[in-house]
């Protein structure tokens, strides 16, 4: 919601009116140049909206404010263009209301498109998050990075590496909505006080990895030739693509980064672009890979967690050169979730591998749910239920 600053205003002054965490309208604001406002001037406040309503009873600002159970001075603050102190009948008001609920619904077919109009509605009701274009697709859509807090530990998260796997983006997005409710809220989640979390750690979300991927999957294959052509080709003529994990050129993108990168691309058996596992001619050909390496290349993650679907294990070794701390880290993961903690498994060449073998820190892959992919939207709450606990302790654990 945007408001207009009075003379005499201050950030100090709209957090105690509008019972938002002064940080938050800090960095919802970054276009401001200091704590005391300039009378006109446009003020973002998280985690509220505005509807309009048009009086038909006259009345003064004052009692409107009243029957909205709201203070009078954020009431004015919201509708500038009313007088104060006259009689209003028959104007439409601005009427500010918290947001209450959740924006993101993920009990359906979460394309690219979905996730782009439910992160717009995110970024324009919870402005102090940062959404930056971190890379595009084989196709051109853009490879979203959300940040969120300011603290110098960073946490990354991602999610549909894998096509056939997009239900991991509804899960990462309704973790975002919750997360962004319980910080303009002041609420607890699931037991923890998130906004000393956004103080200490800068949360990292890349929600959906392979948007060309999730979108042949949900909505078949894509007008662009020879894209479209390709498709169907390799997937032996069939527009059923619920099997696909790969990339649109067929490139297993979580199969596609150098940590013994050779060792999959003798044994595994597709030798050429498929809906699944074949690795590439080579490491980090894929412009979706390649974002992901310069993202983390650049950054400074203390720790990573990509999420997949399925099994209801978390994979969290690699090679011996996982760090002590790991194992602390996914016990608790563990004990919050269910799911089977399992250190090594026979593979390599994936980006969790990768970070292992390169950072010397914390990775670890999430197979959320049980079944056979893509999993059922029916799983959803439950998923979503035994994982919360799991993206909080990936927060508080160190």
């Amino acid at each position: 919601m945007k408001i207009t600053a009075y003379l005499k205003d201050t950030l100090s002054m709209y957090s105690q009116w509008f019972a938002v965490p002064y940080e938050l309208l800090v960095d919802a604001n970054p276009h401001l140049s200091s704590e005391q406002l300039k009378q006109g001037e446009t003020v973002n406040i998280p985690g509220y909206q505005t509807f309009k309503q048009t009086l038909q009873t006259p009345d003064t600002l004052e009692n409107i404010a009243k029957s909205f159970s709201m203070p009078f001075e954020v009431f004015k603050r919201a509708n500038p263009q009313l007088s104060e102190d006259g009689i209003i009948a028959c104007q439409q008001l601005n009427i500010p209301k918290r947001m209450d609920q959740p924006i993101v619904n993920g009990k359906r077919n979460y394309d690219f498109a979905t996730m782009k109009e439910e992160l717009d509605k995110l970024y324009q009701y919870y402005p102090f998050i940062k959404i930056r274009t971190i890379g595009k697709s084989v196709l051109g859509l853009p490879l979203y990075e959300i940040k969120i807090g300011k603290g110098a530990k960073q946490v990354h998260m991602n999610g549909s590496f894998h096509a056939n796997e997009w239900i991991t983006t509804a899960i990462i997005m309704m973790f975002v909505n919750d997360y962004l409710l319980a910080l303009t809220n002041g609420h607890m989640l699931n037991g923890y006080d998130v906004l000393s979390f956004y103080d200490r750690i800068t949360l990292s979300i890349v929600p959906m990895v392979n948007p060309d991927g999730v979108n042949l999957v949900l909505n078949g294959p894509p007008e662009e030739e020879p894209y479209r052509g390709e498709v169907i080709r390799i997937n032996n003529g069939s527009l059923d693509f619920s099997n696909w994990k790969a990339n649109i050129r067929g490139i297993d993108l979580n199969n596609q980064f150098p940590a013994k990168w050779e060792v999959e691309k003798e044994r595994k058996l597709p030798k050429a672009p498929a809906p699944r596992d074949f690795p590439g001619f080579a490491p980090l050909t894929e412009p979706e890979t390649i974002a992901m390496a310069h993202l983390t290349e650049e950054s400074c993650f203390s720790k990573i967690l990509a999420f997949h679907t399925q099994g209801k294990e978390i994979y969290w070794g690699y090679e011996g050169l996982e760090p002590a701390e790991s194992e602390q880290t996914v016990n608790e993961f563990s004990r919050v979730s269910g799911y089977k903690a399992v250190r090594y498994i026979d593979s390599h060449a994936g980006y969790r591998d990768w970070f292992i073998y390169t950072q010397k820190r914390q990775g670890y892959t999430v197979e959320l749910g049980e079944g056979v992919n893509p999993l059922p939207i029916e799983q959803l709450d439950d998923i979503y239920k035994d994982s919360l606990g799991l993206f909080l302790a990936a927060l508080y654990m160190d």
